[in-house]
């Protein structure tokens, strides 16, 4: 049985027929329009998979004026929705000046083929579309790599919905009269044979990138800061939350997939303890498998963090569902629930009305400042465990070890003396054996003792 259902965006019925352009004519400028095609098929919920692929369509810059949907029990093997319904979506895009047509799903190359010979404009699938928005939005050296990885992977066997230009051949060489040759390798193979080649060079520069990117880490690792990663659904403020945490001046804008390049900023806790906030790449409902191989290494940057904050929309309706797309992608890359994690639902000054939520929740306002002293004291009790406080008092002869007070960012008190220099600050827990022996105060952390007077005879 098949449900079908159009629907014109605010406006579209207004707008006047496209007039025949005169040679030579500049088309008119804005934003272009599309029509969004899908089939229900029971999977998901349809209806909001079409409204962010019509925010997807936004953030690339197009407009859509109608969308075509049809229920269907199995989608059809040439064109997924029925050709009835194409015809219908023709005549749409003809009647609202569509110069193009984005289909909710993935095609294979014949069905983009036949969906645009049927349409007679050209058609994007879903992960086209996003793909086409990170290369846009890709600024660093590996971004853009990756994304140029994730397109040229996806492209490669969907070359056949090209046209039928790639079944030229490229001609079997030069000769003299009566030279017999071969016919050449075919349009179609030439471009197989040099997106094989490109993604092997993508790959290895890749490789370098994450070598390096490995010992970043590293460095940071050693320097016992710990790691603090921002993970959720594109557009729900991640970019936002960090500037407001750090004070610092990450491009954030009210749309999908503002960020597409990892930022790290420092940020120091309510109880000294420094830490560093890193901002990743925002996550969609069925996020294409080869953007996520081809940025593997930046998402990796939360397989390796010591907390973890997944960031929801508190203003959105659908927040558990942006949760739950977060720990699909994040399970994906090996990160299991039992990672130290605090759930931040952020805008709660665009929400409605106040929700219900767990006490382990945490609602904030980036825009406004609201709840951010409770997450940032949510995120120090998170990492308390790592370090403890010290009061130690070290002889002249061993200042060497004041590197390791002064690596975790917080010497709350440095006082020379005639014995030595005392100190109050935080320490790693794992170092913490290293301060035994000049211990001036409580044991790493030991409450409920008195602490000993600060050199009296002085």
């Amino acid at each position: 049985m098949e449900e079908n259902r159009n629907i014109l965006f605010p406006g579209a019925q207004d707008a006047p027929a496209p007039a025949e352009e005169a040679p030579g004519q500049t088309p008119p400028e804005g934003p272009e329009k599309v029509v969004l095609l899908a089939a229900d098929l029971g999977r998901y919920d349809a209806e909001r998979s079409m409204a962010e692929l019509g925010a997807l369509a936004e953030a690339a810059g197009m407009q859509p004026v109608a969308e075509v949907l049809q229920k269907r029990q199995r989608p059809d093997a040439a064109t997924v929705i029925g050709r009835g319904r194409l015809a219908e979506a023709a005549l749409l895009a003809h009647n609202l000046g569509a110069v193009r047509a984005i289909f909710d799903g993935e095609l294979t190359g014949s069905q983009l083929r036949n969906i645009e010979d049927a349409l007679g404009i050209p058609v994007l699938d879903r992960t086209m579309l996003i793909l086409d928005i990170f290369k846009s939005r890709a600024v660093t050296r590996e971004g853009k790599t990756q994304t140029e990885l994730a397109m040229l992977e996806y492209r490669l066997p969907r070359l056949l919905g090209h046209g039928q230009s790639l079944s030229r051949q490229g001609g079997g060489g030069a000769g003299g009269a009566g030279a017999r040759r071969g016919g050449g390798e075919t349009k179609l193979e030439y471009d197989r044979r040099y997106i094989r080649s490109r993604i092997a060079i993508l790959k290895k520069r890749l490789a370098e990138m994450q070598s390096r990117r490995d010992e970043t880490r590293r460095a940071r690792t050693k320097s016992g800061v710990p790691i603090i990663a921002l993970v959720g659904y594109t557009n729900v403020g991640k970019s936002s939350l960090v500037n407001a945490l750090a004070g610092s001046d990450i491009a954030a804008a009210d749309m999908l997939f503002a960020t597409l390049d990892p930022t790290a900023r420092r940020l120091s806790l309510p109880d000294g303890q420094a830490a560093v906030l890193v901002d990743t790449v925002g996550f969609v409902s069925r996020l294409p498998h080869n953007l996520v191989e081809a940025f593997k290494s930046t998402l990796e940057e939360a397989k390796y963090a010591d907390l973890l904050l997944l960031v929801a929309d508190a203003s959105d309706p659908e927040a558990a569902v942006q949760l739950a797309t977060t720990w699909e992608v994040l399970e994906g890359l090996g990160i299991t629930r039992d990672t130290p994690h605090l759930t931040v639902y952020n805008k709660c000054d665009l929400a409605a009305a106040a929700r219900p939520f767990a006490a382990e929740e945490l609602y904030v306002s980036a825009r406004t400042g609201q709840g951010l002293d409770a997450l940032l004291a949510a995120m120090a009790k998170a990492l308390s465990a790592r370090v403890c406080r010290v009061q130690v008092l070290l002889p002249y002869t061993k200042l060497a070890l004041a590197e390791h007070l002064r690596a975790s960012g917080n010497v709350t008190v440095e006082d020379y003396r005639e014995d030595g220099v005392y100190y109050e600050a935080t320490v790693e827990a794992a170092k913490a054996h290293l301060f035994a022996p000049y211990l001036h105060g409580p044991a790493p952390g030991g409450e409920g003792e008195e602490e000993a007077p600060p050199n009296e005879e002085a």
